[in-house]
Order: structure tokens, then sequence, then C-alpha cells
């Protein structure tokens, strides 16, 4: 894991947190369960470069897709 990754990682659990009116360890919670940080991590490469609205529905669809029922 590069040294850029873990404060994109910080930020997008932040935004996603405020987005859904979850506590910050709430939204690591849920990202993790559903495969969202994973997806993160993977993909960084991309993900890190798209707007954090972007990123965060990018999200969304994988986490839907592992079982999460936030929308």
């Amino acid at each position: 894991m590069s040294k850029y990754e873990i404060p994109f990682l910080t930020a997008v659990i932040r935004a996603f947190a405020d987005r859904f009116a979850l506590t910050r360890q709430a939204a690591f919670r849920y990202l993790h369960e559903h495969k969202g940080l994973a997806f993160l991590i993977e993909f960084y490469d991309v993900e890190h470069l798209q707007s954090m609205d972007e990123t965060i529905d990018d999200l969304l669809v994988i986490c839907q897709k592992n079982g999460g029922a936030i929308a």
C-alpha cells in the first residue's frame, strides 16, 4: 500500500459517513463488511482520479452487490 492510499481511504470513509449520516466507525464497518474497502484498495489507481461523489457512487454499487442495504 502506498503512502497516498491511507489518506485517500480516510477521506472516502469520512465522506461516506457524512453522506449517509453515519459515524466514521459505522461507515468503516459497512464498507469493510460489504467489500467496499477492498474495492478501493484494488482500484485505487482509477478511483483516486475521480470526484469524491463518483467514488462514493461506485462504492454504493459494489456494496449493494455484496449485500449492503444503504441507498
